[in-house]
């Protein structure tokens, strides 16, 4: 397809728009579509703010569905109505450190931003096209890479690899970036040619946590292949006459460490603890040619990048199952379900024996026993090192080979690790080589015993592995055609039981009340509200908690980037579209507005009156927007009063010091006798002449700015101004202005819900874990976009699902559903779970009859605790140790010992059961 450029350059480079906003909209549409039918590795994206992008859409009413190349954020998600106008340049200067940049693919990008939220990706040809439209920038090219083993899938790596050089001649330090697909040899290229080395003469080492780890020998082999991870150090040492600088291989104790050469094993051990086998496993741990030898004393000493060589088992340290994992760079959700795991007593006992007969390489749903012996690998590490934390970094580098989605740093869950851990581990570990093919039979009206053991017996003769032995149950699950009424009866495998959390009642929500007659203080006012109610809910709370007036109401607003993104003026706008970490505002003003002019005044302050961290500016906007209406506003001075109204709460020679207002005005208004009379609140603000000459005296710097904040104009007092239904004027803070009024009353809006990041143990609407079940367990319509087909009536219908549990396994993990995802929102669920510790009897939920055969009495052994918000937090994990029946809080490196009655909290994410045999006791208290 050829696109035509029609373009023409403007005065002043910028390039004119000759395209209509539908047809840009055509353009970069089609554009998009062929790159995405073009995917190949090295193709160039674009790295672009999603601030000016969502501009962009609005613009050319482009819904964000239709934008392929990311997850929806708010600002693109909301429908808005605000009239369209042309973007400015583009305009990266949010999402680089620094706030600016030049067109480099080594441009710093804030860490941790994430696509669709932050930014979004496109394609060379539509950034080109973008930058001939609208100029601007910096543009910030970025590489499509190739990952993933089985199945290779197209990323853009966003974040090259960043990799702290120390030069050993100087100890002199830079940082390299360079892509993590980038070979060995191309490392020492760059080192070289950076530090002006011969190349012959070079040597680079692993130098992790400090430490010399290994030496990096140039070979094709990647960086991501190499462990080598973002942010961690390398050391290059340069060869002088022949010999190496001295000192190369000192230990922390100054002891000389022999290099080893590292040849193929020919010992009579292999990696996984049993004999020697000859089927060529992977020897990408142990590729590089030399290693330090094993006396080094770091307290981070790395162990991570070989197989051990073991004989046939690995006995328990004494102090065993203490040892933390190092945090690589948002890892915390992959550190927590790891902890969890290798914290399960089968699995330990399972992976320190000898189980390389168990590995199927053969299996192409597998892995070829890679991440299996990855995962054996680092359990029998942290199960030997006494409390010396563990960095997984070879464990996670097979992660990122076979699970694309988990390479980078950016946060994950750890439910969904788990989730592909367990299937991966099976499938590297199923002791069937060659699955039979078996076909399914319906019930046909067969007693539930007997299909349930043929769909099971079915189950474990294509699939049979340790995990399967433990880990995995079944449930029997009912469809009933609701035309028809054909009963389809299946009995399906489960791992885990993922488990809604019953929707509570009302949910507490914090806005910031202004006063639109400038009469007192801003304060917040924290309610409670029905969760799916509406505005006109949350309203009438406020007006209760306010003493509103009669004659007032409350308009609610959205404060983004200290400018109002959105007016919440339907009172039928469900709660549901409020996000606990939104700013929302209500401004107390007349019922009748009709014939007025909304005023909103939007304030840009200097640099030195800013905070640490919003300086860099020469002006910066801040602060909160104050709004009022005014009748028929003529001039500049009728603006100009207005503003001093507004402000003349905050003036510090008229008010008490600020700490008195608040302690003795709770509801945020300040006596009469304190505050010099304002204006007629929304009249001409005419008999006044005393305030009027002082305004024309003092006339404050405001100017007329467009939707986009952009000045259009300088106000005067004898400008002209045209009424329309709004005004919106910028309000440029002088030094004068900050000595009067006291500016901190308009920072540091609080947030909707503030979450702790230290999870409350609240009971306040908590549920139990039994409630949770029964919500799993219930009968339920499948959903529009769920439909099942009914052999009977040829047709797919919206047929009724009931689920039971018919077999238990020995271990049994709940996944709490905390996370809520839809178009309009994002949210997570604080609610506080009620979950027994000791004697959990699900007795009565398991259906089958041959139940009484088997306990069905569990005691929980560990926790994986996800706290703060969605897309960010921290997770960490509780886990037993069963042989001393104490609990243990593994938080990353740090591991510190933790009271039974501390492990419940809200903060509970994924909880793992362990079944209690017939006739053992439960171990119901902590050990001494």
């Amino acid at each position: 397809m050829t696109i035509a450029d029609s373009g023409f350059m403007m005065e002043g480079g910028a390039s004119c728009l000759p395209c209509t906003p539908e047809e840009e909209k055509r353009i970069v549409t089609d554009l998009m579509r062929m790159a995405e039918s073009n995917l190949k590795e090295g193709n160039l994206y674009y790295v672009i703010s999603n601030r000016w992008f969502a501009e962009w859409q609005k613009f050319v009413g482009q819904d964000n569905d239709e934008y392929p190349f990311g997850d929806s954020s708010k600002h693109m998600s909301m429908v808005l109505t605000e009239t369209k106008s042309k973007p400015g340049p583009i305009d990266n200067s949010d999402i680089i450190a620094g706030g600016s940049g030049s067109e480099d693919e080594d441009s710093e990008l804030h860490r941790y931003l994430l696509e669709g939220r932050d930014y979004v990706l496109v394609p060379q040809e539509v950034w080109e096209k973008l930058f001939d439209w609208y100029k601007g920038g910096p543009g910030l090219p970025r590489k499509l890479i190739s990952q993933g083993v089985q199945q290779k899938s197209f990323s853009v790596e966003v974040y090259p690899l960043c990799l702290k050089l120390t030069d050993s001649r100087d100890n002199s330090q830079s940082v390299i970036k360079i892509s993590k697909k980038a070979s060995i040899f191309e490392l020492y290229e760059r080192v070289c040619r950076l530090r002006g080395i011969e190349q012959e003469k070079a040597r680079i080492w692993d130098y992790f946590s400090k430490s010399k780890n290994s030496v990096l020998v140039a070979s094709n082999q990647t960086l991501e292949e190499s462990n080598l991870h973002m942010d961690q150090d390398i050391l290059v040492e340069v060869q002088v006459d022949g010999f190496w600088p001295s000192g190369f291989g000192m230990d922390s104790t100054g002891n000389e460490l022999a290099l080893v050469p590292i040849e193929p094993s020919r010992s009579s051990f292999t990696i996984a603890g049993g004999p020697t086998l000859s089927n060529g496993y992977s020897t990408s741990y142990t590729s590089n040619l030399y290693q330090v030898g094993s006396n080094l004393s770091s307290p981070f000493t790395e162990r991570e990048d070989g197989h051990e060589n073991i004989s046939s088992a690995v006995t328990k340290s004494e102090k065993g199952g203490l040892a933390g994992l190092q945090n690589l760079g948002n890892t915390c959700f992959m550190n927590s379900a790891i902890q969890c795991l290798v914290h399960t007593p089968q699995l330990v006992e399972y992976f320190l024996q000898d189980y390389t007969e168990e590995i199927n390489k053969q299996n192409p749903l597998g892995m070829q026993g890679e991440l299996a012996l990855a995962f054996g690998d680092l359990l029998r590490k942290l199960w030997s090192s006494g409390r010396t934390a563990v960095p997984p970094r070879a464990f996670k580098g097979k992660l990122a080979r076979f699970a694309p989605q988990f390479s980078g740093y950016n946060q994950h869950d750890s439910q969904e690790l788990l989730a592909f851990l367990l299937d991966g581990l099976h499938e590297d570990l199923n002791r069937v080589k060659q699955k039979p093919y078996i076909e399914t039979k319906d019930a046909d009206g067969r007693p539930d015993e007997e299909v349930a053991d043929e769909f099971w017996r079915n189950h474990k003769a294509r699939n049979d592995s340790v995990i399967v032995d433990v880990c995995q149950g079944q449930y029997k699950s009912t469809l009933v055609c609701p035309v028809c009424q054909k009963v389809s009866i299946t009995f399906d495998p489960f791992m885990y039981l993922s488990l809604p959390l019953p929707s509570t009642v009302t949910r507490t929500i914090t806005v910031t009340v202004f006063y639109g007659d400038g009469s007192g203080l801003p304060m917040p006012y924290t309610v409670t509200v029905l969760k799916h109610g509406c505005c006109k809910d949350l309203t009438q709370a406020l007006a209760n908690v306010c003493c509103l007036k009669k004659e007032e109401n409350i308009l609610l607003a959205e404060v983004y980037e200290h400018k109002i993104y959105r007016y919440l003026e339907n009172p039928l706008e469900p709660l549901a579209s409020i996000k606990d970490d939104e700013h929302i505002v209500g401004y107390r003003l007349p019922k009748r507005l009709s014939g007025l002019t909304r005023l909103e005044i939007i304030h840009r302050c200097q640099e030195k009156y800013m905070p640490e961290s919003h300086k860099g500016a020469d002006r910066k906007i801040m602060g909160t927007p104050l709004v009022t209406y005014l009748q028929d506003p003529q001039s500049g001075a009728d603006v100009d009063m207005a503003v001093n109204m507004l402000l003349s709460p905050l003036k510090r020679n008229t008010y008490l010091h600020s700490s008195e207002v608040h302690s003795s005005h709770e509801n945020g208004s300040v006596s009469e006798a304190h505050i010099a009379q304002p204006t007629n609140s929304f009249n001409a603000m005419e008999d006044d002449t005393e305030s009027e000459e002082e305004m024309i005296a003092m006339p404050f710097h405001l100017s007329i700015t467009d939707e986009r904040g952009l000045t259009l104009s300088r106000v005067e007092s004898d400008s002209p101004i045209i009424c329309g239904q709004s005004l919106k004027v910028m309000l440029d803070w002088t030094d004068k202005d900050h000595e009067m009024y006291d500016f901190s009353y308009l920072m540091d809006l609080p947030e909707v819900c503030k979450t702790s990041f230290t999870a409350k143990k609240t009971r306040q609407e908590a549920i139990s874990l039994f409630s949770c079940l029964e919500a799993f367990l219930k009968e339920e319509p499948l959903g529009p976009d769920d439909m099942w087909y009914c052999p009977r009536c040829k047709e797919h219908r919206q047929a009724t699902k009931k689920l039971d549990l018919w077999r238990l396994p020995d271990i049994l993990v709940f996944h709490l559903k905390r996370f809520s995802y839809s178009r309009y929102l994002k949210n997570k669920l604080d609610t506080f779970v009620n979950f027994p510790i000791h004697n959990l009897d699900l007795s009565k939920y398991v259906k089958s009859k041959d139940a009484p055969m088997q306990s069905h009495v569990y005691e929980l052994y560990a926790i994986s605790n996800h706290y703060g918000g969605l897309g960010g937090g921290h997770y960490s994990a509780y886990a037993k140790l069963i042989d001393e029946n104490r609990w243990y809080h593994f938080d990353d490196s740090h591991v510190s010992s933790v009271g039974e009655a501390e492990i419940k909290t809200s903060a509970a994410y994924v909880l793992f059961y362990q079944r209690i045999k017939v006739g053992e006791p439960s171990q119901s208290h902590v050990g001494s």
